[in-house]
């Protein structure tokens, strides 16, 4: 009986401490195969986030460009207005019409195309068919977009448009043109974040036109040689087809002992394509750390194994949003930090002429719309610029420039103000703004001629109101320009410096 009840025990005690073992063993090796599953999910979930990012990241670049590029063209045909109005009648006086066009556009290079193909810029006039490739054809069907290279090295980007109908000096013209380096422009776009995340402009040919490294592999050099021997030849085949195509896509490959992965999308109207190159995810690495955290967790949590791995689920699941939305807002926050840098005066600290382009769209639309109707223009020159840079200086010139914003603002609190030109501001007034003009008005005016009388800061500004008859702002800012030449004239006569 002993004997059997000691039996009994251990074999009682053998099967509890084999099944112990056995239940820790299945315990243990479901929850590294539980973590090991969760890890490749979360690998899976967080390049599709990563791809997703790099694909609005590229996207986003190539629509700022098409933007830009638009809008040189809309100025141009502003410029060539506002040419035809100053009744040319030399090549001195063309010239200096030509210097208020890049001064009003804040543009380093505008010309003028006659019929036989001779160049007029603001300093020079040279014979421009071998110079500028839209000059190759006999005739210029609509806006070309090309590249020059300036100096051997610099490349800059040039938009051009026909001019049919512009007569000056007894000559025909027949294509006007703007030049800015494409520097500029990739300055604002150009993204690197530890290294990982590169940006870059390309030809369709694979040429790199924008200057940027996009990454160590891959540096400068052409797109589609530096993939050679890193892709298969059906894989580079198949690239290098559809970005010579202009489709968008993106292709991965291995480089540096890394998963690489290259983001195409094509600039429309263009033969260009924006690409954006990510090595390592951030996103992926950050993800992947938490995970080999709970993994380790997991291992020595081996009997609450179950309820470690579904609180590993809610933790990762709540990283991975949160990670995934403070990712999504940085990049919102840097977007907002461009659009403000193109959009601000850095010497005034005023809303600029780009964003008083987008600010005249967006009244035009409300115009169209009839949902706006209190909208008054006041057109402002701030008088003796050039009488004091010079006899004085620059440095008195840009404090004369500050000191007028600063007038403005001080007067106008209830409007938007913009610099348009070098020494040229506009007011844009709705609501409280409309309703006080002519009080405000009259009191800058009179703060004005104290100012002659104290040699101090003098702006001359012509103000017009919104009225029948009128379709759009630019009706309104002209009028107000021709009362802020008849004031300036006011002011001449009181003592005023001019630029005469």
């Amino acid at each position: 009986m002993t004997n059997r009840i000691r039996k009994e025990k251990r074999t009682f005690v053998l099967t509890a401490i084999i099944g112990s073992i056995l239940i820790v063993l299945m315990v243990l090796a479901n929850t590294i195969w539980s973590s090991k599953q969760t890890i490749v999910a979360t690998d899976d979930a967080v390049s599709a986030v990563s791809s997703f990012y790099l694909e609005a990241m590229a996207d986003r670049r190539a629509k700022t460009i098409t933007n830009l590029i638009n809008s040189g063209f809309d100025q141009m045909g502003k410029a060539v207005n506002f040419v035809e109005k100053e009744h040319v009648n030399s090549q001195e006086e063309l010239r200096a019409a030509i210097g208020k066009v890049k001064t009003m556009m804040s543009i380093d290079r505008f010309g003028l195309v006659d019929e036989s193909n001779m160049v007029y810029t603001e300093y020079s006039t040279y014979t421009g068919g071998s110079r500028h490739e839209f000059l190759s054809g006999k005739t210029m069907e609509g806006p070309i977009i090309s590249t020059t290279t300036v100096y051997g090295s610099d490349i800059q980007l040039v938009l051009a448009i026909p001019t049919p109908n512009l007569r000056i000096l007894g000559k025909s013209f027949k294509a006007c043109f703007i030049q800015f380096d494409i520097s500029d422009v990739v300055r604002l776009l150009s993204v690197e974040d530890e290294s990982r995340t590169y940006f870059g402009l390309y030809t369709r040919t694979g040429k790199n036109i924008s200057g940027t490294e996009l990454g160590q592999y891959i540096g400068t050099a052409n797109l589609f040689e530096a993939l050679e021997g890193t892709l298969s030849g059906d894989a580079l085949n198949s690239f290098r087809s559809d970005f010579t195509g202009g489709g968008t896509g993106n292709v991965t490959f291995s480089a540096e002992e890394s998963e690489t992965t290259l983001f195409y999308v094509p600039i429309e109207g263009t033969e260009w394509d924006t690409v954006v190159l990510i090595k390592e995810s951030v996103i992926q690495d950050q993800i992947r750390d938490i995970s080999d955290k709970n993994l380790a967790t997991g291992r020595r949590q081996i009997f609450v194994a179950l309820a470690a791995v579904l609180i590993l689920g809610v933790i990762l699941f709540i990283q991975f949003r949160k990670l995934s939305k403070d990712r999504l807002e940085e990049e919102k926050a840097n977007s907002r930090n461009y659009l403000t840098m193109a959009n601000t005066d850095s010497m005034t600290g005023l809303r600029n002429k780009h964003a008083f382009a987008e600010y005249e769209t967006s009244i035009n639309q409300q115009l169209q719309e009839g949902s706006l109707d209190k909208l008054a223009v006041v057109v402002c020159d701030l008088n003796g610029l050039k009488y004091v840079n010079d006899n004085i200086g620059h440095a008195a010139g840009d404090k004369l420039i500050k000191d007028a914003a600063a007038l403005l603002t001080g007067h106008f609190t209830h409007g938007a103000v913009f610099r348009i030109g070098g020494d040229e501001f506009a007011v844009i007034l709705q609501g409280k703004g409309y309703d006080t003009l002519e009080p405000v008005a009259a009191e800058f005016n009179r703060t004005v001629e104290e100012n002659v009388a104290k040699d101090e800061v003098v702006v001359s500004i012509g103000y017009s109101v919104f009225g029948e008859g009128d379709r759009t702002l630019h009706d309104v800012f002209e009028r107000a320009d021709k009362l802020m030449y008849e004031r300036k004239q006011q002011l001449k006569a009181m003592g005023a410096h001019t630029r005469d």
